[in-house]
């Protein structure tokens, strides 16, 4: 079978070159799901509300064809297909992040109509972190851990952290949306209460100081 066909800005210029791969909708939000690692078809369109289902096999077939994702059979007794980025995928966290610092100010507070995941809260926490460390973060949404300073592997997780995390950290749903929105630091929260931690090392210490620079 040939490649399908795919749309291009025919502009020979870096920006649209990269526009031709991750421009389309839902692309870029693919990716925040697989920052993760690596995920089932099942669980990305159950954490991906409001995209159908053709449109995201779709969209996860031209990110294999274009170099951003894969498709593997994980071994038994697993035996099912998941798909993961590739280091170029990956590279696309930056990007993200600074789509999402630029986007704070359209944030505000949550829409009746607005679908939220505990995990979506990861990259907004991430770039309030230097790192290097493990954090466990709990929200009333639900549980989710933080590889922060991460060079490869996945940069977040659902769930509690894998081993004994460097700290945890548990955020009502008022303050980890005022974080996400830019409207208030994470060490300004952990010292005014807003925020509960736990913990002895260097992050833990970074959390309640903030960054050094």
């Amino acid at each position: 079978m040939s490649p399908r066909s795919r749309r291009s800005y025919d502009q020979y210029c870096s920006a649209a070159r990269a526009l031709d791969l991750v421009g389309d909708r839902w692309t870029l939000l693919i990716v925040r799901e697989l920052l993760a690692g690596p995920r089932r078809y099942t669980d990305l369109h159950a954490d991906l509300p409001g995209v159908s289902t053709d449109v995201l096999a779709s969209r996860l077939k031209d990110m294999e064809q274009g170099g951003l994702a894969t498709r593997r059979r994980l071994p038994p007794p697993g035996a099912v297909f998941v798909y993961e980025l590739t280091a170029r995928g990956r590279d696309l966290l930056p990007v993200l992040q600074a789509l999402g610092a630029w986007g704070e100010a359209e944030l505000g507070e949550r829409r009746p109509t607005d679908a939220v995941r505990a995990h979506w809260f990861a990259l907004p926490l991430l770039r309030a972190i230097e790192g290097p460390g493990l954090l466990e973060v709990r929200l009333e949404e639900g549980v989710f851990h933080l590889h922060a300073g991460a060079a490869q592997g996945p940069v977040y997780g659902d769930g509690p952290a894998p081993g004994e995390p460097d700290a945890r950290l548990v955020l009502d749903s008022a303050t980890a949306t005022a974080i996400a929105g830019g409207r208030l630091r994470l060490a300004d929260a952990v010292r005014a209460g807003h925020a509960d931690l736990s913990g002895d090392g260097p992050l833990a210490k970074e959390l309640r100081d903030g960054p050094t620079a």
